[in-house]
């Protein structure tokens, strides 16, 4: 006789597991949180590779033994540089042009202006400040090595160099350039050559030489550096 006096409750049996069904807004949500990360993942990884893209050529020529980092020209150093061109003729060359400005300021003087530049993103948009600016005509822009380009047919060079390269850079372009051209090195200045005119202090100092005063009568360099290393 049952003293419960009703009916006993259904148990489950022992030992077994029990099993949760998740509703399907469970799923729904479950599905839309994975299809985020991966989402994410991917937007994270495709930012990752395209900053890697950008930002290699700028990084990898300051890796080099001999290099010219971009740094940019301040609007008094672009004054100074067109100050010491007063009554230049010529073609005039800016060896690792950065993003054109010297260049596309000479041009705008009257000059027929070249820009040297390793990197290629900085080359391109050159072009397209040349254009905005109206003297893609007289400002042209190439991808590459200063080492590696002939200066001679060139009036005027300017360069924004670094301590390490000066000298290197002096034997070069005294082989190279005529005697009627002129070299304005912005920052740095050349560690052996006299320059004709200073102008500007501090990071905006821009110093002029005239090749003819570091040649010799008969034109050839006068050579602060031995023509013959001898042998050890």
């Amino acid at each position: 006789m049952d003293g419960g006096g009703g009916t006993r409750p259904a148990t489950l049996e022992e030992g077994r597991p029990t099993e949760c069904v998740p509703p399907a807004s469970l799923e729904a949500n479950s599905l839309k949180k994975s299809s985020w990360g991966v989402l994410l993942t991917g937007i994270v990884g495709g930012t990752l590779v395209a900053v890697y893209a950008v930002a290699t050529p700028f990084i990898t020529p300051a890796l080099r033994r001999i290099c010219l980092p971009f740094v940019p020209a301040t609007t008094k150093q672009i004054e100074n540089v067109v100050k010491m061109l007063q009554g230049r003729r010529g073609p005039l060359v800016d060896v690792g042009s950065g993003d054109g400005r010297i260049v596309i300021a000479a041009a705008k003087e009257g000059f027929t202006a070249v820009g040297y530049e390793l990197n290629p993103w900085l080359v391109w948009y050159s072009r397209y400040r040349a254009q905005r600016e109206g003297v893609q005509a007289s400002a042209r822009f190439y991808i590459s090595d200063l080492w590696k380009v002939t200066f001679s047919q060139y009036s005027n060079v300017v360069i924004f160099g670094v301590p390490q390269m000066m000298a290197q850079l002096e034997k070069k372009l005294e082989r190279e350039l005529g005697d009627d051209a002129r070299v304005i090195a912005c920052r740095f200045p050349f560690p052996h050559w006299t320059p004709a005119q200073v102008t500007g202090e501090g990071i905006d100092t821009v110093w002029a030489y005239d090749v003819r005063s570091f040649r010799g009568g008969d034109g050839r360099p006068r050579s602060h550096f031995p023509s013959v290393i001898p042998i050890q």
